[in-house]
């Protein structure tokens, strides 16, 4: 037996199912999906804010995980690896998506420095980083459907998923099963706290991946469910 032959086959078979592996892995099967819900709408877009690149950043017609950095951003560090890590290295490329990191002015060589901290040469292309005046951030941020507020710094661990459509998604009910067999009222989740790993590894990177299977099947003509949105469940206290 030719040794070297089964070898290279072997190889060859790996590296061509293993990509199959990861998109079957990636995109959940068409029978167990259910979109993810809409929390807040007519969130405010980044009009007037500048970019550390210079191109003009838009939350319209792209799915945007957008976090609020603050004035003084290198306090962030461990949250900003966490995104780059956890979310941006797994999700860059794929259509339409991009991270986007809101600073006040003033913050353009402490924002590049930060950028420099964390990218190890990679490509960063879909990970902008835009500035613009206190108040035209509180008022983004005011956009949002967010319990906890900006604080002193315009700055917050909590971050957000936007759609194409400006609307805020995360999930309505966030029970566990344990809680829903237990009929706990009803509680949502709205926004992501980038400092606790296992909630971006277990919940946001699995709600980024089910908002961007609802707009491939958007785009094959497969999407036929209706979303839910926040007023669904208003005033609902159990299942």
């Amino acid at each position: 037996m030719d040794y070297k032959k089964v070898g290279r086959y072997f190889v060859l078979a790996i590296l061509f199912f293993l990509p199959v592996t990861f998109l079957l892995l990636l995109y959940p099967a068409t029978h167990n999906y259910k979109p993810l819900d809409i929390v807040g709408e007519s969130v405010l877009d980044l009009d007037g804010f500048t970019s550390d690149t210079g191109d003009k950043i838009s939350l319209k017609d792209h799915i945007t995980v957008l976090a609020f950095f603050g004035s003084q951003p290198l306090d962030n560090l461990t949250q900003a690896s966490n995104l780059k890590e956890l979310v941006y290295d797994k999700f860059k490329g794929f259509k339409n998506f991009q991270i986007v990191l809101v600073m006040p002015n003033g913050t353009q060589e402490a924002a590049e420095t930060l950028k420099k901290e964390i990218n190890a040469y990679e490509d960063m292309r879909f990970w902008h980083i835009v500035f613009s005046k206190p108040e035209a951030i509180k008022n983004v941020y005011n956009s949002l459907k967010n319990e906890m507020p900006l604080d002193a710094n315009l700055a917050t661990n909590n971050i957000v998923i936007i759609d194409k459509d400006l609307n805020q998604r995360g999930r309505l009910d966030d029970r566990s099963d344990n809680e829903k067999a237990k009929n706990r009222p009803v509680y949502g989740l709205n926004a992501y706290d980038c400092i606790e790993v296992a909630e971006i590894k277990n919940k946001m990177c699995d709600d980024v991946r089910i908002l961007l299977t609802e707009y491939r099947q958007k785009r094959k003509g497969e999407f036929n469910s209706e979303i839910r949105r926040a007023n669904d469940l208003k005033g609902v206290k159990h299942e």
